[in-house]
């Protein structure tokens, strides 16, 4: 199968990686033409160009630009597709990406996967960045069933863990798991460089280990990604802000008037939640 790819970054460089070394033609586009030569070099695809009209013969088209060029490169490149290509497109939020893209092309077929890096760009694309994590696939009623089978296959082919929904229901859902740790993420560095005594912000900084690292990753990624999600996902992510300020206001509460028993509940309780979260080979 032909499949085209435009935007090799991480996500777009891993799919060509993965899905290269499963026998298919991986054709990338990028606006950057060192981009281009370098996903050639290292074999992230087949051939690669700055014009779209490379992926005139392309079977399926993934789209993995930032959010707000989905729309933009999906209008640019329907007059050079195939009347029966596919399109799908990597966006984290899916309803304001589908609402505007579908009307563009009726084989379009929304998806997320839930994978990634704090780097980016193409020297971050590596191989089996899918495996075994959920990839989100967002069809309407409208959406024909064969496209929706075919992007089906291919990401099953990834070993990722495939899940259905309604893009409104992706959206509400990432909102608590991926759009609000990047808030409370930021805010936790943010707070931290807040501390007044430079002795005391030199010493939190060079005592920083693993709880520190893993609480903190995600606010320290990708400027550009946080505010896309923040704006096309701002009712869902402005709804799960407002619930984690009242948790916030409770602890706050509970250790203002040393309730130590009410808190140590709470964190029973969120203990004995956090797995639900996680699948069984990260649990701990």
């Amino acid at each position: 199968m032909n499949i085209g790819i435009v935007g090799l970054g991480l996500i777009g460089g891993s799919l060509g990686i993965d899905l290269r070394s499963l026998g298919h033609q991986v054709l990338g586009v990028s606006r950057n033409s060192l981009t281009c030569q370098l996903a050639i070099e290292r074999g992230v695809v087949d051939d690669a160009s700055v014009n779209l009209t490379l992926l005139a013969a392309a079977d399926v088209v993934f789209v993995c630009t930032p959010i707000t060029a989905i729309a933009p490169t999906i209008q640019q490149l329907v007059p050079h597709l195939a009347t029966d290509a596919i399109i799908t497109d990597v966006g984290s939020v899916k309803a304001a990406v589908v609402e505007v893209v579908t009307p563009l092309w009726h084989n379009f077929v929304g998806g997320h996967p839930m994978a990634g890096t704090a780097d980016s760009g193409i020297d971050a694309a590596q191989s089996q960045l899918f495996a075994g994590n959920p990839y989100v696939l967002t069809p309407l009623d409208t959406t024909p069933p064969a496209a929706v089978k075919i992007v089906e296959e291919i990401v099953r082919s990834l070993r990722s863990q495939v899940y259905f929904c309604r893009p409104e229901e992706h959206d509400r859902a990432v909102a608590w798991i991926s759009h609000l740790p990047v808030m409370v993420s930021a805010s936790l560095i943010e707070a931290c460089m807040s501390e007044s005594e430079t002795s005391v912000l030199e010493l939190a900084q060079n005592l920083a280990s693993s709880g520190f690292r893993d609480t903190s990753r995600v606010g320290g990624g990708n400027p550009e990604l946080g505010v896309m999600m923040a704006r096309y996902n701002h009712k869902s992510l402005w709804r799960s802000l407002l619930s984690y300020r009242h948790c916030l206001d409770q602890l706050i509460t509970e250790i203002e008037q040393e309730n130590w028993h009410a808190l140590e509940q709470r964190l029973q309780d969120t203990r004995k939640n956090r797995p639900s979260f996680l699948s069984e080979d990260v649990r701990d």
